[in-house]
């Protein structure tokens, strides 16, 4: 159904054409004051004109074109080669580092095992008698304990004991 009505629109529109480009043609060589032959002889010159083709032009050299795809790949290809070397540098140290701590770990098991071969200790000196030194530091005086101060500064509320149980309990320690 379309189709056919396409079709029909496009002939009315070509015969419309038709009609105006005769209507402008005879318009115009009547206000000229041509004939018909003149008129039709015009157009010909004009076509024989437009058909004459200018000279050739030399064949145009392309341009090399890069695609972005390639640019892209070059890049890429840097990229990997960075990370890679990144990549191996941080391997590497992380070889030497291992590397430095299995010796240092090494020396220091030597030096224990070397530390640890039982020695003889030299023969005490028994033809000198041993006679104890008196210490110069202060002796101990002794306190007792302050406890009900301990227990009543205590602001835990647990850990407060309600004063008739603390009376009690404090009674008992005191009379053993």
């Amino acid at each position: 159904m379309e189709k056919s009505r396409a079709k029909s629109a496009l002939k009315f529109v070509k015969s419309a054409s038709q009609s105006a480009a005769s209507w402008s043609s005879s318009s115009s060589s009547g206000s000229r004051g041509m004939t018909k032959d003149e008129a039709l002889k015009d157009r010909l010159c004009d076509k024989a004109k437009t058909s004459q083709k200018p000279c050739a032009k030399e064949n145009t050299k392309p341009q090399d074109f890069k695609l972005h795809t390639q640019q892209r790949a070059v890049k890429r290809a840097i990229f990997n080669y960075e990370v890679a070397t990144k990549l191996y540098i941080t391997e590497r140290q992380k070889r030497q580092e291992e590397r430095l701590q299995k010796m240092i770990e090494d020396e220091e098991i030597r030096l224990l095992r070397k530390e640890m071969i039982p020695r003889a200790q030299l023969m005490p000196f028994f033809d000198r008698p041993f006679f104890p030194q008196r210490s110069n530091r202060p002796l101990t005086v002794p306190r007792e304990p302050s406890l009900s101060f301990r227990m009543m500064s205590n602001k835990c509320s647990d850990c407060m004991l309600p004063s008739s149980e603390y009376s009690l309990v404090f009674n008992r320690t005191v009379k053993l």
